[in-house]
């Protein structure tokens, strides 16, 4: 069976028409999934004829919420959600004056490897669809029963390694019918697969392209980073220039901040000289650290010096809110402990 938030609406209304219905009801049916019924017999305006072809040929695949931590210092919210077939993934809800934001996941699991981060531990076990992806938006919506305005790709997997499905997503959040989410309220990020930003950039979207960089040459990326002994810097370089030439838009490197690692004035001069004059961001990150991993993240007066440093070469740097500390709001690890707890059984 097919998860109907997979469709489109003009993909919905010809199946309608196929079956000899009324297309309009497309855009009822549509309402309805978006509202976050569960059920198809919750569509009370819809034929019990209709209501049956949709049963019987679609299942409505908003996740189970199994978990949801609630943090006491910054209201972030860290959800743990289960699909049809037992994965599990997680998402989290951020406040912010200007609206709700919401980290989502591209993939259960993640096959990049890198070695800050809990997401990558099991590897990668499937793509994520987009209705799939729309799923977490809208049963994260339901939850705390307000709108949710901005979406981050930046949870579980690698957003360009599950490509054609980020690009349905997209187009899906952004229509208006249905989530109606702003094209520059839409952030995806990648660890750099180069191709695919090419890819990406001729779309000419006005989203964000987010680049996991945490690294000012190829020596020190490849030490936590796998995907630098495929793609070189110079290769993401080149790209991002093509992104910004193609798109207009501004691109953010996130830099998460590992002692001892890449977190030097040198670091950070090597750095400036990389990206300045380009169009773009630094988001410097407090590196959550991973039990499994001996990385550790970078002290205050390290992160503040590496700031000033990116600031007096002209580079506008951001540092990341610490949100969600006490509830482990770091990608994967909510995840990581509900598989280890339910192997336990």
């Amino acid at each position: 069976m097919i998860n109907i938030l997979d469709l489109t609406l003009e993909e919905l209304e010809t199946w309608i028409k196929e079956r000899r219905q009324s297309t309009f009801r497309a855009k009822q049916v549509f309402d309805w999934l978006y509202k976050g019924v569960s059920s198809f017999q919750d569509m009370k305006n819809i034929n019990n004829e209709l209501r049956m072809l949709l049963q019987n040929n679609f299942y409505i695949g908003l996740p189970d919420i199994v978990e949801a931590l609630h943090s006491d210092l910054d209201d972030t919210r860290k959800l743990l959600l289960k699909y049809k077939d037992g994965n599990v993934i997680e998402a989290v809800i951020m406040k912010y004056k200007y609206g709700n934001t919401i980290c989502i996941s591209s993939q259960v699991g993640c096959r990049m490897g890198c070695k800050f981060c809990a997401s990558t531990l099991n590897g990668m076990v499937r793509n994520l669809t987009a209705g799939e992806m729309i799923g977490e938006i809208i049963a994260a919506s339901k939850l705390i029963n307000e709108r949710i305005s901005n979406v981050v790709i930046m949870g579980s997997g690698e957003p360009m390694d599950n490509y054609d499905n980020i690009i349905k997503f997209i187009e899906l959040s952004n229509f208006e019918k249905g989530l109606n989410i702003g094209q520059r309220h839409i952030t995806v990020s990648t660890c750099g697969l180069v191709p695919k930003i090419y890819e990406l950039a001729d779309n000419k979207y006005q989203i964000t392209l987010a680049i996991s960089l945490h690294a000012p040459n190829d020596d020190v990326r490849k030490m936590t980073m796998p995907i630098a002994n495929k793609y070189s810097i110079v290769d993401i370089m080149d790209a991002c220039k093509y992104y910004i030439n193609m798109t207009g838009r501004r691109i953010t490197f996130e830099y998460a901040l590992i002692n001892g690692v890449n977190d030097s004035k040198s670091d950070a001069l090597e750095l400036s000289s990389l990206i300045k004059g380009m169009l773009c961001h630094v988001n410097l990150i407090p590196m959550n650290e991973v039990k499994e991993s001996s990385l550790k993240k970078s002290n205050a007066e390290n992160i503040q010096s590496f700031k000033s440093i990116l600031e007096r070469e002209g580079i506008q740097t951001t540092i990341r809110r610490e949100l969600g500390s006490d509830i482990n709001a770091a990608c994967g690890q909510l995840r990581k402990s509900y598989i280890e707890n339910q192997s336990s059984k």
